[in-house]
């Protein structure tokens, strides 16, 4: 016979009823970090599948005889859905059959031209990430110092311009100091930019959301006029400006027809210097306490001046990098829509990936991939491209709209526990918070 247990006088522990998505957003960090975004593009992705299918010709004709073949609706849809969404996969990532018929090919004959060609939408991808980076980092380091900047479309603007300049009117200079020197300029180009509406939201009180949207507007019509006299490409009627010079590169990783760039890695890292600055020098702590609670700031002897000017700088130098990479890494000219949204789809990142440098890396990493793949989307399953646009929108709505989320799968606030609590009978009972 075996040995009786005894007695300890304590009782079990409690089952937890909660469900398990629940039981993660107990923890704060998982529950606003990780698991709203993940459940935030779910969420865009699936309300996605249901406009491929009302704008799909066969799945819509299908749903017209449903009663007579319901289930051949339901075929049609997920049929539609599988094109619209392999397609979105393949124009992102490239073909698996195709990649590794090249991979095979090049180790049977050397051939590089294939392999090229299929990890060429991979590297299409990389290309739109890098200045999402970029100007995904500049808006979240405003964010942590309690700042909105809207004008990253106009500081790339104003980056590429500089960048652009110095890249075809010096003459020369050999690499990489040609290169060196472009960048700069466009980083100095964006930081005064920043300045401006730097110090009259620090001397003045001017709210930094219509300084920046003004300055946006002035970059604009400033671009117009430059490309259409002083900086204008000959005597060409196109507004373009003349192509910059091969030493002022940023140089490709591979050959034609891969497009990717050094620029890319230098993204990744500058994502780690944005984390080092603001979360290991005090500098760093400074802008993250003015972003928290000036009023504490200030009494801490923090110059709250200094530092909501030195925020909008840094933001602003960091999202004229988006700009500066495009010129030098991709296009080596300026046109008028180099920027077909970048500065204002960083608001997006930011928000997305909960202003760190991790999350707006990522969150980079995705509207790229959408955005890479979505031509491919379009041409091979007949796909309207503004579904990206949609799926993109929803995600940010969602995640600015957290009660949704949780209505929708059950999850109790972030970092609520249980506690037991005593009623005025005297019997235990459980407080959600």
């Amino acid at each position: 016979m075996g040995k009786i247990p005894k007695k300890t006088g304590k009782k079990p522990p409690e089952k937890d009823g909660r469900s398990f998505l629940a039981r993660i957003a107990m923890r704060e960090g998982l529950g606003k970090s990780v698991l709203m975004p993940i459940l935030a593009i779910f969420t865009a992705f699936v309300i996605g599948s249901l406009l491929i299918i009302f704008s799909n010709a066969a799945a819509m004709a299908a749903w017209g005889s449903f009663f007579r073949n319901p289930w051949g609706a339901v075929v049609a849809s997920f049929q539609a859905i599988r094109e619209a969404y392999g397609a979105l996969f393949t124009g992102a990532f490239g073909d698996p059959r195709q990649i590794a018929e090249a991979i095979r090919t090049w180790r049977a004959t050397g051939e590089t031209r294939p392999l090229l060609d299929a990890f060429r939408p991979l590297s299409e991808s990389l290309v739109v990430s890098t200045p999402y980076i970029f100007a995904g980092l500049g808006v979240a380091l405003g964010f942590r110092g309690g700042l909105f900047n809207i004008g990253g479309e106009g500081q790339l603007f104003a980056a590429g311009l500089a960048s652009v300049y110095v890249g075809y009117a010096l003459k020369g200079v050999p690499f990489p100091l040609h290169m060196l020197l472009a960048i700069l300029a466009g980083m100095a180009a964006a930081a005064i930019w920043g300045a401006i509406p730097g110090v009259l939201k620090a001397r003045f009180g001017a709210h930094e959301v219509i300084n920046t949207i003004m300055m946006n507007y002035i970059a604009f019509r400033l671009t117009d006029y430059l490309l259409t006299g002083p900086m204008i490409a000959g005597s060409g009627a196109l507004p373009i400006t003349p192509d910059i010079l091969p030493s002022a590169y940023i140089p490709s990783l591979f050959p034609a027809p891969m497009r990717v760039h050094w620029g890319f890695f230098l993204a990744i890292a500058v994502a780690g210097l944005v984390y080092w600055f603001l979360w290991k020098t005090p500098l760093g702590m400074e802008i993250r306490m003015v972003g928290a609670n000036p009023r504490a700031a200030r009494y801490a002897g923090v110059r709250i001046v200094r530092i909501t000017v030195l925020t909008m700088v840094f933001s602003a130098t960091l999202a004229g990098l988006g700009g500066v990479s495009q010129i030098l890494g991709v296009e080596h000219r300026l046109v008028r829509a180099f920027s077909s949204g970048y500065g204002f789809d960083a608001i997006a990142l930011a928000l997305l990936g909960n202003s760190h440098p991790l999350g707006v890396v990522l969150a980079s990493l995705l509207f790229g991939f959408l955005r890479a793949g979505a031509a491919r989307m379009q041409s091979a399953a007949g796909t309207p491209v503004e579904l990206i646009r949609v799926i993109q929108g929803l995600v940010i709505v969602l995640v600015a709209a957290p009660e949704i989320i949780r209505s929708l799968y059950g999850i109790g606030r972030w970092g609520k526990k249980k506690a037991v609590v005593k009623t005025a009978s005297g019997k235990a009972g459980v407080d959600h918070g």
